[in-house]
């Protein structure tokens, strides 16, 4: 039999299931415009600077990248003050977290810990791994619970996984309590804070702890250049990680991970601050617009530091995101992070906002 040869973890091994596409929404609803604000993605689109460096590395796309990326990660740590030492590039930060598992994580012995309704990637890439994960639940409130991650820390653990801010809830820890965790973590334990979403955060001085890898030898942040930056469909991401770890993650990665093209574009946009601007100047504006408007159509919102807002409905949150679907706008139910009850909307343009929150009062109220 087949299943004999496959590793137990795989058997039973649920994949990660991306929503929809644009085009799959058009031919199944029969639509011809449709507005995607599931996948947090940047509203403005492409940078222009990172569109005239993909243009111009097309002709050498049949080079091999240089190995590491040393340019990318020099410049990463030059816009973000740290030490190019510190910075490992990747193929988005999904791969970082693959290799922090491979590197930190013993299969049979080390648990992984991180909270309840959060990112499905730390829980797969564990399981895919052989890696015991634990989940704790949430405060009140869908809060981060960092006191009960703390108290469930044993000697097996080798990494504590905080987003901040937070997918799905778009709430976010204070940097000075994700610095008390990390300095209740035992000697062998590693906070890994996911700042993907750090960009959109205000004051960000008052929430990111990126500014702290140099000094501290057990944390480890993340970031992407697929919301801030526009550049999701490349794959491109980032962790600023001690040195003595950055240095076995380097050696244990495969070659060549962050593609050519990848990097021309990450590097154009790092330039780009014009675009930067109107990101955020748009996510800022649109989501004061959804989170005053959603509580006035009979939604329960929660505060978000995120280009995305979660809310409850007052009619079932399944049926309110089929009847949008049917009019050309997709939005993330959160059944697949354990909140059937609750939906997920990112920013878009503000024609592209204005559409959903149209369309939803019809939904409500119509």
């Amino acid at each position: 039999m087949s299943s004999q040869r496959v590793r137990p973890e795989i058997l039973d091994f649920t994949p990660y299931v991306p929503g929809l596409t644009v085009e799959e929404i058009k031919a199944r609803y029969g639509l011809e415009e449709v507005i995607k604000l599931a996948s947090n993605e940047n509203p403005l689109g492409v940078s222009p600077l990172a569109q005239e460096a993909i243009a111009r590395a097309a002709s050498q796309a049949f080079r091999y990248p240089q190995n590491h990326s040393p340019r990318l990660t020099a410049a990463i740590g030059k816009a973000m003050g740290l030490p190019a030492g510190h910075i490992v590039a990747g193929n988005g930060s999904d791969e970082l977290i693959d290799l922090l598992f491979r590197v930190l994580a013993q299969p049979g012995k080390s648990n992984v810990l991180c909270y309840e309704h959060s990112f499905s990637m730390y829980g797969l890439t564990a399981r895919l791994c052989g890696v015991d994960y634990r989940e704790v639940p949430r405060g009140e409130d869908f809060r981060l619970p960092l006191e009960s991650l703390a108290e469930a820390v044993d000697a097996n653990t080798a990494m504590v996984f905080v987003t901040s801010p937070d997918n799905p809830t778009g709430l976010a820890a204070r940097a000075e309590e994700l610095q008390v965790l990390s300095g209740v973590l035992p000697k062998g334990a590693v906070l890994v804070v996911d700042e993907a979403y750090m960009d959109f955060t205000w004051p960000p001085e008052e929430y990111s702890v990126l500014h702290m890898v140099p000094e501290m030898d057990n944390l480890v942040v993340l970031r992407t250049f697929s919301k801030a930056y526009g550049l999701a469909g490349l794959r491109v991401g980032y962790g600023a990680l001690p040195l003595w770890l950055a240095d076995h993650v380097r050696r244990a990665r495969p070659p060549f991970t962050v593609n050519l093209v990848a990097e021309e574009a990450a590097l154009a946009v790092l330039e780009d601050d014009n675009f930067y601007s109107a990101t955020l100047e748009a996510v800022f504006t649109g989501r004061e617009r959804l989170l005053k408007r959603l509580p006035e159509l009979g939604c329960t919102v929660w505060p978000s530091q995120a280009n995305f807002v979660m809310f409850k409905p007052p009619y079932p949150a399944d049926q309110v995101c089929e009847e949008l679907l049917k009019r050309g706008v997709i939005v993330r139910h959160l059944k697949s992070f354990g909140l059937a009850d609750n939906i997920r909307v990112n920013v878009g343009t503000k024609p592209e906002t204005e559409a959903f929150l149209k369309a939803l009062e019809a939904i409500l109220h119509g």
